[in-house]
């Protein structure tokens, strides 16, 4: 008799915590770019009860940093709770879990401390047998990989970091090994999935460059790409991808990426979570995407223009920024600079139904002052008067004003050294 397949739902990377580009909703008291990231798991909790599943995979990173408010906790238990009523729950430990200090407790080491039903927490290279309403997975876990861990206690003196590293991507690969092994020997009609929070080699990062937290082990796709896997469920790169696809004979490993925007690094990912039917060597698998806040930036050349104000409401009123958190990069010249009404442009913004100005800051074309680079030793008067008057920016019709009244103190300066 063929199995059913086990209908598994994998996310990652809440972030919980986030507050960039957000501004305090007077409603809670909280603000709104924390909201954004819990309405995602909101929208997450929603599709599970409409319809259903057998396990929940959530691969790592439930907050923004170690030790997050009591507020972010609560809510992220709050729909930890909700989640674990309608399916097991596997709470895989990120970078942005982990402590400090190695015996110090994770952000979420709470969950297996209180014993939370239904919630297994993956802080340990494990693999587990789980029982699911349509029969058992064996689900391996690879948390966060930590340097000290995976060296075993090994002499490093004398090594390079290079050295270092190699031998810790060494010892990744073995406890991988371990897991697959493991899971071969569970049985051969029990569906097999992989959970890590690691970079794998060849993966288009993104925004979680600049939030990471310490120096990345990469393991390569080989490692991952191993038949005896039916699904691979990673997180810590933000950016949604499937590693193998095209490739047959190998299994899923895919980033099911942040639910929520971080910044506008992110801006064109598109945002959501997978939904995985797992059967033993004929996993099919599909991206959801969620309404995550919009983040749009707004380019505009108007050196040229002479109604540079009104050519900039005009793309903003062409363009679609409502619920949007919103950049606006313009280059102007000195000239076209006077003409730019800043408050005309957020007002339209604002009538636009922006959620936030993330910001504007005119680029202000300054050619001539690039031209006056040597010192100020080897400068003539009026190159000196010119690089005053391009500081406190003054347009080029009053600059050459200044400079016709120079020349005459100049040429008077001059004759009172001569003499003639």
């Amino acid at each position: 008799m063929t199995r059913p397949p086990i209908r598994v739902l994998h996310f990652a990377d809440a972030h919980i915590g986030i507050e960039t580009h957000g501004r305090i909703d007077p409603a809670t008291g909280m603000n709104t770019r924390l909201l954004d990231f819990l309405h995602r798991l909101d929208d997450i909790i929603a599709f599970v009860q409409e319809h259903g599943v057998d396990l929940i995979i959530f691969a790592g990173d439930a907050f923004k940093t170690r030790t997050p408010t009591p507020t972010q906790q609560r809510e992220f238990a709050f729909r930890m709770r909700d989640l674990s009523a309608l399916a097991p729950v596997i709470l895989l430990e990120g970078n942005h879990d982990l402590p400090q200090q190695d015996r110090k407790a994770s952000s979420v080491e709470i969950y297996d401390t209180l014993r939370v039903p239904n919630v297994m927490l993956a802080n340990t290279f494990e693999l587990h047998v789980v029982e699911t309403a349509r029969g058992p997975v064996a689900v391996g876990c690879a948390p966060y990989p930590v340097r000290q861990r995976l060296m075993d206690g090994a002499a490093t003196a004398g090594l390079s970091i290079a050295q270092i590293d190699q031998m810790v991507q060494h010892n990744l690969g073995m406890r991988l090994e371990e897991l697959a092994e493991e899971a071969d020997a569970v049985g051969p009609e029990v569906p097999r999935l992989l959970t890590g929070h690691f970079t794998v080699q060849g993966a288009v990062t993104g925004s979680e460059r600049q939030i990471m937290l310490g120096r990345d082990i990469e393991v390569p796709l080989s490692v991952l790409a191993d038949a005896r896997w039916d699904y691979v469920a990673l997180g810590h790169i933000h950016k949604h991808q499937n590693l193998t696809h095209g490739r047959p004979g190998t299994p899923p490993v895919v980033y099911s990426g942040s639910f929520e925007r971080i910044d506008f690094g992110e801006e064109a990912d598109t945002k959501g979570f997978c939904m995985v039917e797992l059967a033993r060597n004929a996993t099919t698998w599909a991206f959801h995407q969620v309404d995550a806040r919009p983040f749009v930036t707004l380019n505009a050349d108007l050196r040229e223009s002479e109604t540079p104000t009104a050519e900039m409401v005009d793309q903003i009123e062409r363009t679609n920024v409502r619920d949007a958190v919103v950049r606006i990069q313009v280059r102007l010249t000195p000239e076209s600079a006077a003409l730019f009404d800043e408050g005309s442009v957020r007002d339209a913004l604002k009538r636009g139904g922006a959620h936030v100005i993330a910001s504007l800051k005119p680029d202000i074309e300054r050619t001539q002052r690039a031209r006056l680079g040597t010192s100020p030793e080897q400068l003539s008067d009026q190159d000196l008067l010119e690089r005053h008057l391009l500081a406190r920016e003054f347009d080029e019709g009053t600059r050459q004003a200044l400079h016709t009244l120079a020349d005459a103190i100049f040429a008077a300066r001059f004759d009172q050294k001569t003499g003639e």
